[in-house]
């Protein structure tokens, strides 16, 4: 009996042949040969009773080794005792040998020379590339494909299950004496229920809910009395469907059972309070819309939770009960009874004041960008008249003569405010563009001859600044953002284009930032916007100037050539096709 045992466990752990595989899937089926089930199970067990029709059933057997049998002598195969004979001579199993057999032909020993090809023994590649596969990999674009169609599906059962986890702690925490949820005290079975299918059920308690729901009260008034005069010990149900948010619905419930509702909110966020408030207003709730409104006037809130803020607040209609408060944190006409703008003007002029005035250059340049920003941003929408912001610009206008003049004059006391009051003037400039009404001011800016007379007598280091007010010039009259008359234009150019030549290189070698070729090509567009003539006598003083000047002159060279085509090379096609016009004419009238 123990030789018996011996002999079957040998079958089953002393294999003769190692796969590369370790698991295999057999299918059973009443065609099956009896050969095959011999070479399946070892003799000694049992084999069971199957049934003679066919079946499609797998069975796997896993982890078992999967063994290769010997090769077949004459009389078919070899008993299974005979090989646990064989097996039980041999100390070591055959895989031990075939490794020792490779060992000894050279393949894994690096230093040995290479295998002698007429050796019988085989090799270790050999022997794997004669090893069937039975396993073969799955297909892993399919694999790929099934998941991807998968993972939305587990996704959606997560967050199912998040918020089951989150309404089961809702309905399970509560505090010593708190009777929400209570099954022993309660009189109503609530159940709630929402469009994607979550129902929830919960005991309340018809006091509470009438106490403090205008919604309860009317509802559970009529039916309550017969309910009671029917005597009926089962709690009376409730249900309410299509929910849009079940979580938050019972999240409200409970505040009806808290002494403190501040305090209780104080642990929520906004997105959180807005819903509950939405929901304290659907079923009137005072006390819960009044501690909503309350902890949203006082809690700081997100860039993009305004807007949320905002719009349920104008949808539920709550200025009755203080939401006017809570908005008045967002919009000025609530704060001032819907008044006329004057004060919002009268804040940003003092904005532009203070960033005008301020003594920190660096903090004044931080500050104009900023306030630009803004008033760029919402240019429609703010109050700023134009009367305003030309108010500010004279002021700085009149700085800029002041101190100019007195330079002009040798007095260098305050010259130092010229680049001041002409960057100050610049940036109001800036503004006037982006809103679309500086031609006023190019009118203005064309008419200071006594600024430009002066110009030559104040030194270049002072100066120059205000030519990148002129240059400003140039550039929206060239990019179309100034349209202004051909008198106004032609005015410019003979006023401030000689003191913007003579300027020219200290403004490109001083001026942080300065776009040289924006500024050249604002000007070339604001020449050619002048009749051929007046443009021929600009650009053959450029010509003159330029070859004397180099680098300290603006190339305009573009222009130039504009000119030249314009002048010569289109005049003579102009005139044959006036004349081939004619005669079409004259054809036309007389067939």
């Amino acid at each position: 009996m123990a030789a018996t045992t011996t002999t079957f466990l040998k079958l089953e752990n002393q294999p003769t042949k190692p796969k590369r595989r370790k698991f295999r899937q057999t299918t059973i089926s009443a065609s099956a040969s009896p050969n095959h089930a011999c070479h399946s199970e070892p003799p000694p067990e049992p084999q069971p009773a199957f049934s003679q029709s066919p079946s499609t059933y797998g069975i796997r057997f896993s982890p078992v080794m999967d063994f290769a049998h010997s090769s077949p002598t004459a009389n078919g195969h070899h008993s299974a005792q005979a090989q646990a004979q064989a097996q039980a001579q041999d100390p070591f199993p055959s895989s031990f040998s075939k490794f020792n057999s490779a060992l000894t032909a050279g393949l894994l020993n690096p230093m040995s020379p290479p295998p002698d090809k007429t050796r019988s023994s085989p090799t270790l590649f050999e022997m794997m590339a004669s090893e069937p596969d039975v396993n073969h990999r799955p297909n892993t674009a399919a694999a790929a494909a099934a998941s991807s169609l998968q993972k939305p599906q587990i996704q959606v059962l997560d967050r199912h299950a998040l918020m089951m986890q989150r309404i089961s702690d809702l309905l399970g925490s509560r505090s010593p004496g708190n009777q929400f949820n209570d099954a022993l005290s309660s009189d109503i079975k609530l159940t709630l229920s929402s469009k994607d299918g979550i129902s929830v059920s919960m005991n309340v308690h018809r006091q509470i809910l009438v106490a403090h729901s205008r919604f309860f009260s009317v509802k559970l008034s009529d039916r309550w009395t017969k309910h009671q005069h029917q005597r009926s010990p089962v709690p009376y149900e409730v249900e309410i469907a299509d929910c849009d948010d079940v979580e938050v619905y019972i999240e409200t419930l409970r505040l009806m059972y808290c002494k403190d509702l501040r305090k209780k909110l104080m642990r929520e966020d906004v997105s959180r309070v807005l819903g509950i408030l939405k929901v304290s207003a659907a079923i009137g709730f005072d006390a819960g819309v009044l501690s909503c409104l309350e902890y949203l006037e006082a809690a700081p809130w997100a860039e993009d939770e305004e807007e949320k803020v905002a719009g349920l607040l104008s949808e539920l209609r709550l200025e009755a009960v203080g939401a006017g408060e809570v908005l008045k944190r967002v919009s000025t006409d609530v704060a001032n009874g819907n008044e006329e703008g004057s004060d919002n003007e009268e804040v940003l002029l003092k904005l532009i004041r203070v960033v005008l005035e301020g003594k920190d250059e660096k903090a004044r340049r931080e500050m104009k960008g900023l306030v630009s920003k803004m008033l760029r941003e919402n240019a429609s929408q703010n109050d700023l008249r134009k009367e305003s912001l030309y108010l500010a610009c004279d002021d700085c206008l009149q700085l800029l003569r002041r101190h100019f003049l007195h330079a002009a004059a040798s007095d260098l006391q305050d010259v130092s405010q010229i680049a001041r009051q002409a960057d100050n003037l610049h940036w109001i400039l800036d503004i006037l563009v982006d809103r679309q009404i500086a031609e006023d001011f190019l009118k203005t800016w064309a008419s200071q001859s006594d600024l430009a007379e002066a110009h030559s007598k104040v030194p270049v280091v002072h100066r120059f600044e205000v030519s990148r007010v002129t240059a400003r010039l140039f550039v929206g009259i060239g990019k179309g953002q100034l349209l202004a008359s051909k008198d106004v234009r032609c005015l410019l150019l003979k006023t401030w284009l000689v003191p913007f030549y003579d300027d020219f290189g200290w403004m490109r070698r001083a001026s942080k930032g300065l776009d040289r070729h924006l500024i050249e090509d604002g000007l070339s567009n604001t020449i050619l916007t002048l009749p051929l003539s007046w443009q021929q006598e600009i650009l053959l003083a450029w010509f003159n100037r330029f070859l004397n000047s180099g680098e300290d002159c603006p190339n305009i060279q573009r222009g130039f050539e504009v000119w030249w085509r314009r002048a010569f090379w289109k005049r003579n096609g102009e005139q044959d096709r006036t004349r081939q016009l004619r005669i079409t004419t004259t054809s036309a009238e007389n067939p």
